[in-house]
């Protein structure tokens, strides 16, 4: 429902009438952002909205391979059944924790640092979500400076002009899986409020993989005056999960559901804070401002031996510690005008950003528990670094229409990051009986200040009502991180020169309906990549050492295609009641490192990206009933840059072998009542989908098998 103002005009007055509502009423679940979308321009750029309300899916676990089934090209790791986390990626981009994209709930960002640590743990539950919106690649110049582009989390908004409504949501399946979800919301004269406890818990598919997980969020908006509203978000997260850790390729195929780690525990404790300011200055000027803040932590303790098949016998473990602290001011003003008789758009924007997060990392011999603590006599700090970083920002972008079906949006946006490191490590070497022969604890001091301008510009050409092109180009950066700055994987060597990554990447594609039997976006991609990060082995002495560094320029090109196809209108006298499509998202990319002064990297492909990543469904409707089949293939993928074919003792390095998983999910809804059932991966597929360096592993990290769910919930 999109509440507008309407305004009339002549050319001696204008008068505002009254306010109307635009209800949308379609079962429509996919499709493209607006070219003035709220505070944001997406004319001539790559977008794709999820309305998340609609989908007929495993919302309950936060299934991602179904919530973005329809999003072209993403790449998906699987690290838990849980949904805890969101780990997506695409075009040749890294999806460890969406790291390559600019993650926001609502319009701020919500994760660890957007540049220095730009990891999200948190993952707002898709039962609270309206829409999930993407903007890809030139969305940089609007949200930042990533390569992926932004990925916003609308939550739902208070309903209509009822005072209070209730939806509950209570979910049993597979593996002592249980969540509950409860909102409120409702409108009180100018207040308008909503709020959700989401609470779950589950065993996990493999041993050791219980969670427990609790997350609140309260929304309350004021409408000052007519003009004017301010805004108060708050988010909490705390969840604590045992990690059964990783396998190697021998042991992944005698029992994927086999773990030996009894003792590796991960806490994560997230608190977000938003406030906003909207004013319209008048019918055509508005501005947005806001003031957000981050409190947070994660931590982790374990047994990472580099060798999944050696046995935890107790002792040492390794612990990882981060806070995150950071203040962010954002204020942006949108004005429309118009230049001869063509209505133009400005956008503009400002960001001023200081964060101050630390991290600890050491050995801790405190029994097997989620104890995450150096408190114990034995243990031992082997780095103490604290990572200021500052970021100033602004943006501007304008939509020029030249005439009614043609428009151009460039863009320009100048940025300033200092990054810091204080602290120190220890040099620790041991011969091989374990026996210490080195232990020099090194001070260190590091400060990246840089500044730089980012370009971009998009184009729209409307070919006729149901149809256009679109076509853009902008340039990418990508900041060095803490993790990149200071090493924080004990199996893992940082190279000291490492760069920020830079490059550029463009799209340009054809989207339409044609008569309301077939929506389609279709696209052609490159991306272009200079001191790409990456991972490589090297032979220092009579060792092989992973070592993080540039690996050298790399490109990534491909083709896009989403197609939905609404079955039943094609044929006229089928009664509304009845409801069936079917829908394909193709992704083909090919990927080439073209430079590299490492050995053997030239001419291979890049980490994480399949040839094939294709998913397809059937939706069937009737009445209330809905059924959604969905499959999915995924090409073979190589995990590090020498692409090496067998992860050997470790399984950390390896190909991702290729693979394909079948998911279905059926809703009935009566009145105030909701029925909901799914079985996730149908034909109980021994797969994964990726082989991590540290946590959650090291190793492979198997995906979950066969598992059936089913949520009772009302609306009230």
């Amino acid at each position: 429902m999109l509440p507008t103002c309407v305004y009339a005009q002549d050319s001696t007055k204008r008068a505002k009438l009254q306010e109307v509502e635009i209800t949308d009423e379609k079962d429509n679940n996919f499709g493209h952002m607006y070219q003035v979308d709220g505070m944001k321009i997406t004319a001539g750029k790559k977008s794709e909205v999820i309305n998340v309300e609609k989908l007929t899916v495993n919302k309950a676990t936060n299934n991602t391979r179904q919530v973005y089934a329809k999003v072209a090209g993403l790449n998906i790791f699987e690290n838990d059944g849980s949904g805890l986390q969101l780990s997506i990626g695409g075009r040749g981009l890294d999806p460890n924790r969406t790291a390559n994209f600019n993650v926001r709930q609502n319009g701020y960002d919500i994760s660890a640092d957007a540049l220095g640590y730009p990891e999200s743990y948190y993952t707002p539950p898709a039962e609270a979500l309206s829409k999930i919106e993407i903007l890809k690649g030139a969305a940089g110049l609007q949200y930042g400076t990533q390569f992926g582009g932004l990925l916003n989390f609308e939550m739902k908004q208070p309903g209509a002009k009822k005072a209070f409504t209730l939806e509950s949501r209570q979910t049993a399946g597979s593996f002592g899986f249980f969540s509950s979800y409860n909102a409120i919301s409702g409108t009180k004269g100018k207040l308008k409020y909503f709020a959700y406890a989401h609470y779950k818990r589950g065993d996990g598919w493999r041993p050791n993989s219980k969670f427990e997980s609790f997350n609140g969020y309260v929304d309350l908006h004021y409408q000052v005056s007519e003009k004017s509203k301010i805004g108060l978000e708050y988010t909490h997260l705390n969840y604590i999960a045992q990690q059964p850790g990783g396998l190697n390729d021998k042991m992944f195929e005698e029992d994927p559901r086999q773990s030996n780690r009894t003792r590796n525990w991960f806490a994560v404790n997230w608190d977000l804070i938003d406030l906003e300011w909207e004013y319209r200055i008048s019918s055509r000027t508005q501005i947005q401002t806001r003031a957000y803040g981050l409190l947070a932590s994660r931590k982790a303790v374990g047994y990472l031996e580099n060798y999944p098949s050696r046995t935890d016998n107790g002792g040492e473990r390794t612990l990882l510690t981060g806070e995150f602290q950071n203040l962010t001011l954002e204020s942006r003003i949108l004005n429309r005008y118009t230049i001869g008789k063509q209505m133009q758009v400005i956008l503009g924007g400002i960001r001023a950003y200081r964060g101050y997060n630390s991290n600890l990392l050491g050995k801790v011999n405190n029994g097997s528990g989620a104890d995450f603590s150096f408190s114990d006599e034995s243990s031992q700090v082997n780095a103490d670094y604290s990572f200021p970083n500052l970021n100033l920002a602004a943006f501007v972008e304008n939509i020029f229409r030249l005439t009614s079906k043609w428009s151009i949006t460039p863009g320009i946006r100048a940025e300033y990051i200092k990054t810091q490191a204080n602290g120190f490590y220890v040099n620790r070497v041991v011969d091989q009986a374990g026996n210490v022969i080195q232990n020099q604890k090194i001070d260190e001091q590091k400060e990246l200040p840089r500044s730089f301008i980012l370009l971009g510009v998009g184009s729209n050409y409307k070919l006729n009502k149901s149809m256009e092109l679109y076509g853009n180009f902008s340039q990418n950066y990508r900041s060095v991180t803490f993790t990149d700055i200071r090493i924080t994987t004990p199996s893992l060597e940082v190279d000291p020169n490492i760069k920020d990554e830079k490059g550029w990447s463009s799209d340009l594609g054809i989207r339409g309906n044609f008569n309301n039997l077939v929506q389609y976006d279709v696209s052609a991609f490159f991306l272009r990549y200079a001191n790409r990060i990456g991972e490589y082995q090297y032979k220092k002495g009579n060792q092989v050492i992973r070592r993080r560094g540039n690996i050298g320029a790399a490109q990534i090109y491909g083709l896009e295609t989403f197609a939905e196809v609404n079955i039943l209108n094609a044929f006229k006298t089928v009664p509304q009641k009845w409801r069936a499509s079917i829908y394909s998202n193709l992704a083909i990319t090919q990927s080439e490192y073209t430079e590299s002064p490492q050995k053997n990297i030239v001419g291979k492909e890049l980490e994480y990206v399949p040839l094939i990543n294709w998913k397809a469904g059937i939706q069937l409707g009737y009445k209330k009933l809905k059924l959604t089949y969905q499959f999915s293939h995924m090409g073979k993928q190589y995990t590090d840059a020498t692409n090496a074919e067998d992860g050997g003792s470790s399984g950390v390095n390896g190909a991702v072998p290729t693979y394909q998983l079948m998911d279905v999910s059926i809703s009935w809804s009566w009145k105030w009542l909701i029925l909901e059932g799914s079985v996730n991966n149908i034909a109980d597929a021994h797969y994964f989908t990726r082989r991590a360096t540290g946590y959650p592993g090291p190793g492979i990290i198997p995906g979950d098998g066969r598992s059936y769910f089913l949520t009772v919930g009302c609306k009230l």
